[in-house]
């Protein structure tokens, strides 16, 4: 069984919580990657990533003097996104490292696929970015099969704590007799159930940790979750979607 979770936006440096444990599998496409947007334009960058000229200089200066080899941060402590907080790794147990390190997955736009413990740099790369390199039209043309048969190669469960923009690039590959089972958190609005942004990265951070805690192997133990007021709902839930529900109807 694998979880697999989306990057953050917002990255840091940290080389000193955690040892890295090696380098990206993907690292030839992450230089293939690197290569080519040091080729764009500051205009060009900035429509890419879509956002401001403060982030987009920062990040123009993180492409100048990136070095993919060196002075790197265990992914799992380089994402500071509301989901890393609530994984909260910093307090985990050596049990429970050891248990992300060996069952947590990280997708990413720049990476394709992360260990918790592999050596990473602050990018910003999002899967959804219009991105045309080596032939292939965006960055799902360009990972194509290889992210999905990369975890079907460790797992026949995998369980998608991820974003649509992010686990589509798996879902879109899977080898057949793989389970893909997808988390949703809601809460009912009349009668319509809604997901609420920052309330499912919260809850998929602590779905991360709940599982850690528990050193589960069994995607059954997931119907017990019950932190930040959800619950399972049988009712809402299918062979491969768990949703869980906020407070009462």
């Amino acid at each position: 069984m694998q979880l697999i979770i989306s990057p953050a936006k917002k990255m840091n440096v940290n080389t000193d919580s955690f040892d890295c444990h090696g380098l990206p599998h993907f690292l030839p496409q992450t230089e293939q990657l690197l290569a080519q947007l040091r080729t764009m334009s500051y205009e060009e960058l900035k429509m890419l990533w879509k956002c401001n000229d403060q982030i987009t200089a920062l990040n123009v200066e993180r492409l100048r003097s990136m070095d993919l080899r060196r002075g790197l941060t265990p992914a799992i402590l380089a994402y500071e996104g509301i989901q890393y907080r609530y994984i909260a790794p910093g307090v985990f147990t050596h049990q429970e490292l050891t248990y992300v390190s060996d069952h947590l997955r990280i997708l990413s736009g720049f990476y394709g696929l992360l260990h918790p413990f592999d050596g990473v740099t602050p990018y910003r790369l999002e899967m959804g970015a219009k991105l045309t390199v080596g032939g292939a039209k965006d960055l799902y043309d360009f990972w194509g099969d290889r992210l999905a048969n990369a975890l079907a190669a460790e797992t026949d469960c995998i369980i998608n704590l991820a974003s649509r923009e992010y686990s589509q690039c798996i879902s879109r590959h899977l080898p057949e007799g793989v389970r893909l089972l997808t988390c949703v958190f809601g809460e009912w609005k009349g009668s319509k159930l809604i997901e609420k942004g920052t309330m499912c990265k919260m809850a998929r951070g602590e779905i991360v940790r709940f599982m850690a805690e528990r050193q589960s192997e069994d995607p059954e133990v997931l119907k017990t979750f019950d932190r930040l007021d959800y619950h399972f709902s049988p009712e809402e839930s299918g062979k491969n979607t768990y949703v869980f529900v906020k407070g009462g109807r």
